[in-house]
């Protein structure tokens, strides 16, 4: 014990000094209080600390591993990661199954709690105004054969021909070009991803992802509703693509939030407003 204090004494030897500095402001400026750190009603031994393991779990994402075991080898080499994680390294750190356990039971509302709570962090240091937002979404495809280009299924972007490996995935599409004149679209079967950003700072302050076939304008709806009772959108403006340019919107943004919206008026939407 006392020679791996001497050697932890001596950071240098396995991990360079700016990541420890990295790590160490991060996790300092992380707030996990809306984790419970240890599972209250679990028998026996009190386990790993959740926070230990949500932390390691970011190291994992800043690293860019995509196993849990390349996540594993490098604490095992970087002890002192592992230490600013939460983890008692004079003991063994968690078994590739705790971590796999942990992260299949770990609630999305914590996950959300989380974000939450760093956003308004970032609110009261002045990072993030809201007095600018602006929102799109961004197509993400299952992991299924019919979204493979090589693919030679018979009606394969046909509604009635749900994919067997996803039954939760909805047809949706998206355009191929970001240019405006360009009116190639891509049918896919997947999901999307909803993001409300700072438009000052670039930084994300909600988020949602629903199936593909979920209208933007109505998932914006939501998702604004939902971020102003946690985060004040009042006297907002508010920027989106065309495909945002309805009258539900333009009402909410006027009328409850007390804003303005900045939206390309839609053609298909001059005749019929809704």
């Amino acid at each position: 014990m006392y020679q791996l204090q001497l050697l932890l004494n001596i950071p240098e030897l396995f991990t360079s000094q700016s990541k420890i500095d990295f790590y160490s402001s991060m996790f300092e400026n992380l707030d996990l209080s809306s984790i419970p750190e240890f599972p209250s009603s679990s028998p026996g031994r009190k386990g790993y600390s959740h926070h230990a393991l949500f932390r390691a779990f970011i190291v994992m994402k800043a690293e860019r591993f995509g196993t849990i075991s390349d996540l594993l080898d490098y604490l095992r080499n970087n002890l002192i990661i592992a230490h600013l994680c939460g983890f008692d390294i004079s003991k063994p750190l968690p078994s590739y199954w705790t971590f796999r356990r942990f992260i299949n039971e770990f609630s999305h509302d914590y996950l959300t709690s989380i974000f939450q709570n760093q956003v308004n962090i970032l609110k009261n240091m002045g990072i993030i105004s809201g007095e600018f937002i602006s929102m799109d979404s961004t197509p993400i495809k299952a992991n299924t054969k019919l979204n493979n280009p090589k693919s030679f299924s018979k009606n394969k972007f046909s509604k009635d021909n749900q994919p067997n490996s996803d039954k939760d995935c909805k047809l949706g599409v998206y355009s191929a070009s970001n240019d405006s004149s360009n009116k190639r679209y891509k049918f896919y079967w997947g999901y999307k991803n909803h993001i409300i950003v700072d438009a000052i700072s670039g930084l994300p302050i909600a988020e949602t992802t629903t199936p593909a076939d979920a209208p933007d304008f109505e998932v914006a709806l939501s998702l604004l509703e939902k971020t102003n009772k946690w985060f004040n959108l009042k006297y907002v403006n508010f920027i989106a693509d065309k495909g945002y340019d309805v009258k539900k919107l333009y009402n909410y943004v006027r009328n409850i939030l007390h804003g303005h919206c900045f939206i390309p008026l839609n053609k298909r939407n001059s005749k019929n407003p809704l």
